[in-house]
């Protein structure tokens, strides 16, 4: 094991003039469903999770985003806060075929951080990559924070996933800052 750091953007988008639209027709007819947040809706938000991160540089940057349990801990523990925002909290779960068993494939979960919208953990599982359903789960959640009241929000992203940070940008955010995270790496 041996430490790292992982540069980090905070990347914010002022919610005052935002005028995004979320919502794509065509989603039902392509599988996919929204469904808004439920306390029973925990295990399938770490699902989905776990799914989307388990691979990717994040679950180095952030472990628990490894491992199932580690996911389930870290939804029980955001969605648990006094500041979490259900309305900024989304899932989509996907049917391969009309009456076929619902999956979740994707996941966002926001928190009221000092009166800004925090995003937490936006993930899309990668065999539904490139459909949109990143930039339609984080324009739904920007949707929920400004009917939540609040007028500005942030999130922060690993530097080196320039896809994620292109489509935050295309979405309205702007580089706020650099921070850096510490983290202790197999094999560094």
């Amino acid at each position: 094991m041996g430490m790292t750091y992982f540069r980090r953007y905070r990347m914010e988008m002022d919610l005052r003039d935002w005028s995004g639209s979320w919502d794509a027709p065509d989603m039902a007819a392509r599988g996919y469903e929204w469904v808004a947040f439920d306390e029973g809706l925990v295990r399938e938000h770490a699902a989905a999770k776990f799914q989307s991160f388990r691979s990717e540089m994040d679950a180095d940057v952030f472990p628990c985003l490894g491992r199932r349990d580690g996911c389930l801990r870290l939804m029980r523990e955001i969605s648990s806060r006094a500041a979490f925002v259900p309305e900024a909290t989304w899932l989509i779960r996907y049917r391969d075929r009309p009456g076929g068993r619902p999956i979740p494939v994707g996941t966002i979960q926001g928190l009221d951080l000092d009166e800004w919208g925090a995003v937490q953990n936006l993930g899309v599982v990668p065999e539904h990559r490139g459909n949109g359903l990143g930039r339609m789960l984080m324009m739904r959640s920007a949707a929920g924070f400004k009917s939540a009241g609040l007028k500005r929000m942030h999130l922060e992203v690993t530097t080196a996933n320039t896809h994620a940070v292109r489509l935050y940008e295309r979405i309205g955010f702007r580089q706020a800052k650099v921070v850096y995270k510490a983290c202790e790496v197999a094999g560094v």
